[in-house]
């Protein structure tokens, strides 16, 4: 059975942990009572040794030599007087451990009540923030079924209007105002209904245009802004030009922007994710009120049998008048989420609307995992092969080593470093997993698609069994005598598979992961036009490892389309001028991607941190430019320009992981230069990851030592530097993460806050 503690740790809400009552501190305090009711002997009052074979001895010498009366009452008097001793030092020692018991049971419903207190307003807080929460989206609702039904009126009289003067047209398929992106209407102050909207929304912060001088014969229009945030490039366009306009112009534009249908989706998909995100909210907040309840009542019950007490009763009947248990307003207003949910969403469908409410976890399959243990063997097994198989045919001597290297290196060291990224992801799901950090949360990911470490395991040791499987078959056919353009297609055809794989638009592989994947990288490369969200400048930072692999698929893809595998020429690729600028763009484009996010989360949130990132990935692009420099231009000019922008480049970069990705190198914690919160328990682990992160921080030093060695060993050397780095990013990425999870528990932070699309004006504005 398991015991209520780890449940409870199983069961809370991470970022809620330290508001949840502590179970753990009350459980030692009744331990320390259990002791305290445990009878004290002293020692030096007990001389009763038990039972010897020299007592007839002792008794039949006391009988000779205290036979006289006078030495009888001397020692009945000395008795008599040892007894009264001891029965003063027993009452003495019972007195002082009842009063240590009671001292401790008062200290502990001392602590009782301050975590009853603790649990109650915490509960109190959050339902009045869910309750406003609740009142503000109602209010957006409302705002936009009056928005809708206004621009429906307005429509269907145009439409009857040009119906009645326009007879002839009227079996028009569609109306002007159906083909214009813009919904405008005429005023019609006969209409009372429709004035009592308007007016509705006027006061609710809504602003309607009527300043606009209408033209000859027409009557004005109507306008009015919504707050959509700029997450694609044409809103983000729209809203510079908007900024610039009014900043350099100094003419605003009055009224904000004719409302056209987009605009409406948007608002609706807006009010929709937030009443989403409040009824999570609000399902977290009944789970901590039963979870507290279960944690009160198991303390109680072992309170009671550690003291003989039956005082659970009485203090629970306290507990449950408390707000967080006898309060419904969380109940009702969750049943109000989903009625209106069901009816403006789903269409009174029910089923459908808790789909969205209450999404099903994915439960975990033993199929999963027989199936990474059987590629796991596979892959172990199929490589041991290859390397016999290599040292065979000598497929690496002098003769033939060039030829092989040039068409097997890049396209399979492109897929093992791709494979060991997803091990490392894997080995951080899994570390988030029992450490009890909410990546689901943070990345935003849906729960019902998300991946699991299981999953990546999976997706590494099938897409490793499958490479290695096309190593064997392309070096069996190369030792059989085939043709040798023939033979390295295969590599061509192994990479080409696996990207119509990604793309694949049939459910099967991951569909959801592999499409959010796809979107994630519109994002990056796209930057800075779609707002950068915490999952984009995470996938960003992992690009940045992973530059050797974006030259290896620059190289693999000169030497397919170029024809190069037919004529083994290999040096066109690599002396063409185009190949030469590629290398510096595809050097460059991870950290100008980063620089960029920088630069939109500045614009957006106005927090200048985000330039001093900025200025990480700028010195971080110089540092590379000018080592690829080098590579070319060995002088020692160069070599001097390469050691001063690397180390300012390290310094920046490694200063940025401890203090600002980290949250370490605090000289005021209470753990002596890392922070006061940590979710390892073992504080070495942080002291080892800060030297292990700075060992590999600096292996750029191999591009300024010139080692004179062969291909083959130059090709090891480079693919092992690759791999230490990809190595780093893993490990920076679980402690990246437990700083994000720490501050999302700081703030109480478990439910998302979406932005809302109907903002309430000041007077002034």
């Amino acid at each position: 059975m398991v015991k209520f503690s780890k449940e409870l740790e199983a069961q809370l809400i991470p970022e809620w942990k330290d508001a949840f009552l502590n179970y753990w501190l009350l459980k030692k305090h009744v331990k320390k009572i259990k002791l305290a009711r445990k009878p004290r002997h002293d020692p030096d009052s007990n001389f009763d040794f038990g039972v010897s074979i020299f007592d007839p001895v002792r008794v039949f010498v006391a009988k000779i030599f205290c036979s006289d009366n006078n030495g009888e009452n001397i020692q009945a008097k000395s008795k008599i007087d040892t007894v009264e001793k001891d029965e003063e030092q027993v009452n003495e020692s019972e007195h002082v451990h009842l009063f240590s018991q009671e001292y401790e049971v008062k200290l502990f419903f001392e602590m009782l009540d301050d975590e009853l207190n603790k649990v109650n307003q915490f509960y109190m807080d959050k339902e009045s923030e869910f309750l406003e929460r609740g009142e503000i989206l109602n209010k957006q609702l409302q705002i936009l079924l009056d928005l809708k039904r206004v621009l429906n009126d307005r429509r269907r009289k145009i439409l009857s209007a040009q119906t009645g003067s326009n007879s002839g047209f009227s079996s028009l398929p569609s109306s002007p105002l159906q083909r214009n992106s813009d919904f405008s209407a005429e005023q019609s102050p006969t209409d009372s209904d429709t004035d009592d909207v308007i007016a509705a929304l006027e006061r609710n912060g809504i602003k309607f245009d009527y300043s606009s001088k209408p033209k000859k014969g027409m009557k004005s229009k109507i306008s009015m802004r919504i707050d959509i945030p700029a997450t694609t490039p044409a809103q983000t366009i729209a809203a510079v030009t908007s900024m610039l306009r009014e900043d350099l112009v100094y003419n605003p534009k009055k009224g904000g922007d004719y409302i056209n249908r987009h605009k409406i989706q948007c608002a609706e998909k807006m009010i929709r994710g937030a009443f989403v995100e409040l009824y999570r909210g609000l399902g977290l907040l009944r789970k901590y009120s039963s979870l507290n309840m279960v944690a009160f009542t198991k303390i109680l019950k072992k309170f009671d049998k550690v003291s003989n007490q039956q005082e659970s009763v009485n203090y629970l009947k306290t507990v449950k008048r408390s707000n967080f248990i006898c309060s419904d307003k969380v109940v009702r207003l969750m049943d109000e989420v989903e009625s209106l949910f069901t009816e403006h969403y789903t269409k009174n469908d029910r089923k459908r609307a808790m789909k969205f409410l209450r999404p099903l976890h994915q439960k975990d399959s033993h199929m999963v995992t027989f199936f990474v243990g059987l590629f796991t063997g596979s892959f172990v097994t199929l490589f041991s092969v290859y390397v016999i198989l290599a040292h065979i045919t000598g497929m690496f001597s002098s003769a033939t080593q060039a030829a092989y290297m040039e068409s097997v290196y890049p396209i399979f060291s492109m897929f093992a470093l791709l494979s060991l990224h997803l091990f490392m992801y894997g080995c951080n799901l899994f570390m988030w997993k029992i450490t009890r950090i909410n990546y689901n949360f943070i990345f935003e990911f849906q729960t019902t698609t998300a991946l699991k470490y299981r999953d990546a395991f999976l997706i590494c040791t099938c897409l490793m069994t499958s490479v290695v499987g096309a190593m064997i078959l392309h070096l069996v056919l190369l030792s059989k005598g085939f043709v040798p353009h023939k033979v390295n297609f295969i590599p061509g055809t192994l990479l080409l598979g696996f990207v119509l794989l990604l793309i694949c638009p049939l459910n099967v592989f991951y569909r959801p992961t592999r499409f959010y994947f796809l979107k994630v990288m519109r994002n990056i490369i796209c930057s800075p036009f779609y707002k950068v969200l915490l999952v984009d400048f995470f996938m960003a930072d992992q690009l940045t490892s992973q530059i050797p692999l974006l030259r290896h698929m620059e190289v693999a893809s000169c030497y397919f389309l170029a024809g190069s595998f037919k004529t083994h020429h290999y040096e066109i690729c690599k002396s063409g001028k185009l190949y030469r600028e590629l290398v510096y763009i595809i050097s460059f484009s991870p950290y100008y991607w980063r620089a960029m996010q920088c630069a939109r989360r500045w614009f957006d949130e106005g927090n200048r941190d985000h330039l001093a990132n900025l200025g990480k990935y700028v010195s971080a692009m110089v540092a590379a430019g000018a080592r690829l420099t080098y590579a070319r231009q060995p002088t020692q000019l160069w070599m001097i320009v390469v050691l001063v922008t690397s180390v300012v480049a390290t310094v920046y970069q490694l200063y940025w992981d401890f203090v600002k990705d980290w949250g370490l190198l605090n000289p005021k914690s209470k753990n002596r230069w890392l922070r006061d919160d940590l979710v390892l328990k073992n504080k070495g682990a942080y002291y080892v990851s800060i030297a292990l992160n700075l060992v590999l921080r600096v292996a750029w030093v191999e591009a300024v030592m010139k080692f004179n060695i062969g291909m083959l060993e130059t090709r090891l050397l480079d693919f092992f530097l690759a791999s230490l780095e990809v190595i780093r990013r893993g490990h920076w990425n679980y402690y990246r993460l437990e700083n994000e999870h720490l501050n999302n528990a700081g703030k109480f932070r478990a439910v998302n806050t979406v932005p809302l699309p109907f903002r309430e004006m000041n007077s002034e504005e």
